[in-house]
């Protein structure tokens, strides 16, 4: 019975977003404006039931549930049961309407003593989208199916999601992509209801900040994640699940900068509503790329036509709505335009420029193959050549663009000067180190202009920390610091990680010996052992570097319910570079195959990120401390 009561919930759930998409066509003197905050805490109460059940049914192994019956077995860690109910595309649907009602919650929460019209108004846009998703749930997707007989065990989880990293990977994408239908509702009810702009900002900014930040760190974990369990040792190969992510984290970043820019200056709203529209449209078509099963991924989750067809007549009914409303009730002629080219307002407007065009340029490369084999022209590959040749020119404008507007504005040659001398320096002694211990390298000018750029990045943001410091507001611009110098430091560790790794592909027996970047692999044997769910065969390696030594354990797994091999990669972090082993399959003359990497300043690209993230958050949070 209890998965009944999880359908139920969501019932419940559906019928609480269409009351809450009636209320603002209701006479207000019924009161059910007021109701507004009440009834969102209720959708998301109901919606929290459904899949709280659908959890505790994998705890219980209760096989009866076809969707618990597919993705989990009797053997699988606890851990991993929790992180299975988002692991498949039911599961993940209803993480999705979960995400949306906290969202809608939150919003309704916040501004309950604010104007509560306009709170009901743009409730119930959202109320809609959940409408929509959930029916799709209910019809399509039903993660509470029964399964009759039930049988005496479940499939298993893919292995490659039975990681901690993909246990809060799918939850954090999740926030930022739903977040985005907060500021896609706020943008709806402006232009219908003709909101002040500025005020339409200063509702925005937060929660675009917000969706945002989390929306860079799920990004971050998938890389992370990429990173150490695919086994190639790349953390980025524009896969089409990971431009799904990509397209809104492009779109948001322009948002959040044209916002600052509507609500300080008044300048851009039409950008601002515009990129709130298509950064929830983004969203919705990262949705569908990832359970439609038109485009092939280790990411993707389903492979059923209908509901393909159905999350594409969604992502075109709201967006297509969304659009309609702009074209119909934005009046672009009365915009301002900034004036100064080293000034904010200019910056913010060719960043918008920048990353919309990035964005389109990420949706034509996923989408043409796809297009090009749908009209009968044969199959053709977009890959990494086409993405860094489009992204090369855009990062590199946007690293100009701020290194002008953080040194341009004294008009000083001295402050340049100041700052790039330092960055010279620190940019030849990183290259010329890893070149030194691999001579096979050499001077690469590409990532010599990014790196220096990054550098000079940063010490431009130093310079203007101290400046700010002296003038004492520190505080005011410290979002600003972390989340560019996040942005210089994710610059120079993919241009040293990408051009400067150096890689040794090698057989070994144990007792025989290998060595890469000025490291010695002594290879002692191997060990098999037995898992909770699988069976490992782990090397054990000692690793000599600068007369110290420490051990590495890479490892292959067999997984006996899929009847699926994996492989472990063993790791060894340092500031400067990370060792990276990867243990192949075994010869007949046992001896086994060996990938050895080492990826120079890989970490200071994880730190980038976190930065990023956390410029966002502390834009959020530190005018509320000032306030206190």
């Amino acid at each position: 019975m209890l998965p009944e009561f999880g359908y139920f919930a969501l019932i419940c759930s559906f019928m609480t977003a269409l009351v809450l998409l009636l209320i603002p066509f209701l006479p207000q003197r019924l009161g059910w404006v007021s109701a507004t905050p009440l009834l969102c805490v209720w959708l998301f109460l109901s919606a929290l039931a459904a899949i709280t059940i659908l959890a505790y049914c994998f705890v219980q192994d209760d096989f009866s549930v076809l969707y618990v019956a597919s993705h989990s077995n009797t053997e699988l860690p606890l851990l991993f049961k929790i992180a299975a109910t988002w692991g498949g595309h039911e599961g993940s649907m209803l993480f999705w309407l979960v995400t949306l009602s906290l969202w809608t919650m939150l919003f309704a929460l916040f501004n309950r003593s604010s104007d509560r019209l306009f709170t009901a108004r743009v409730v119930a846009v959202l109320a809609l989208i959940y409408t929509a998703l959930c029916l799709y749930t209910l019809i399509l997707s039903d993660p509470f199916e029964r399964l009759f007989p039930a049988p005496f065990q479940g499939r298993d989880l893919n292995p490659m999601l039975q990681d901690i990293a993909l246990v809060f990977h799918p939850p954090l994408l999740y926030l930022g992509y739903v977040g985005f239908a907060l500021n896609f509702a706020l943008s709806i009810v402006t232009l219908l209801c003709k909101t002040d702009q500025q005020t339409f900002a200063a509702y925005s900014r937060s929660w675009a900040l917000l969706s945002w930040g989390w929306l860079t760190c799920g990004i971050l974990l998938g890389a992370w994640w990429a990173y150490y369990e695919l086994g190639w040792g790349g953390w980025w190969f524009w896969d089409p699940v990971e431009n799904a992510s990509l397209m809104p984290w492009l779109l948001g970043l322009g948002l959040i900068h044209s916002l600052i820019g509507t609500q300080r200056h008044g300048l851009y709203p039409y950008w601002s509503l515009l990129l709130s529209l298509l950064a929830f449209s983004a969203s919705l078509l990262g949705t569908f790329i990832v359970r439609s099963g038109v485009i092939t991924s280790v990411h993707a989750f389903s492979i059923d036509p209908s509901r393909g067809y159905a999350l594409l007549a969604m992502f075109f009914l709201f967006s297509g709505m969304g659009l309609a409303i702009f074209a119909l009730k934005a009046k672009i002629s009365e915009v301002r335009s900034a004036t100064g080219w080293f000034s904010q307002p200019t910056a913010l407007l060719l960043l918008n420029i920048l990353t919309a065009i990035a964005a389109f340029s990420v949706l034509l490369g996923t989408f043409y193959p796809l297009l090009f084999s749908t009209f009968g022209f044969g199959s053709i590959s977009v890959g990494a050549p086409y993405f860094n040749t489009i992204f090369t020119p855009l990062v590199l404008c946007c690293l100009l663009m701020m290194l002008l507007w953080l040194n341009g504005r004294a008009r000083h040659w001295q402050r340049y000067l100041l700052n790039m001398l330092p960055a010279l320096v620190c940019t030849y002694l990183v290259i010329d180190w890893n070149i030194r211990l691999d001579p096979l390298k050499g001077w690469q000018g590409l990532a010599f202009t990014f790196v220096l750029l990054g550098f000079w990045l940063l010490f431009s943001l130093l310079h203007s920390a101290w400046l700010t410091y002296r003038q004492q507001r520190l505080k005011t611009a410290l979002p600003m610091l972390f989340g560019h110098a996040g942005l210089g430091l994710v610059v120079i560790a993919a241009m040293m990680s990408g051009y400067y790794a150096s890689d040794l592909g090698v057989k070994l027996a144990a007792g025989e010996q290998a060595q890469l970047h000025g490291y010695q692999f002594d290879f002692k044997g191997n060990e098999y052992r037995l898992a909770s769910n699988y069976t490992t065969d782990t090397a054990h390696l000692n690793v000599t570097h600068n007369g110290t030594q420490f051990a590495l354990y890479p490892e292959k797994r067999f997984y006996d319910i899929r009847n699926s091999m994996m492989s472990e990669v063993a790791i060894q972090n340092g500031v400067f570079g990370d060792l990276y082993v990867v243990l192949g399959d075994k010869s007949a003359q046992q001896r086994y195959s060996f990938g050895f990497h080492y990826k120079p300043l890989i970490q200071w690209l994880w730190l980038g990120g976190l930065l990023m993230a956390l410029g966002a958050f502390l834009s959020i949070m530190l005018p509320k401390w000032r306030a206190l």
